[in-house]
């Protein structure tokens, strides 16, 4: 069975900013994904690309994000 591709970049203009912080990931994704989740992702590779640090908070560009997201989902 072929898996059916889901569109999340109406994500990106519902954001108000170009970068989401790890732990504004629930909110982003509408509270699909938690920011604990992911960084035990990134702590294996498998997190989404592009991250970066700012202080002591984590970052992720928006674009990465919602490819990740996009890669990890389908239609139920």
């Amino acid at each position: 069975m072929r898996k059916t591709a889901v569109d999340l970049s109406g994500l990106k203009s519902k954001w108000g900013s170009t970068v989401v912080a790890r732990e504004e990931i629930r909110n982003f994704s509408g509270g699909a994904i938690s920011e604990k989740y992911v960084a035990n992702l990134d702590s294996q590779g498998r997190g989404p690309s592009g991250r970066f640090r700012c202080g002591r908070k984590i970052l992720y560009p928006v674009d990465d994000l919602i490819r990740w997201l996009e890669a990890r989902s389908e239609v139920a």
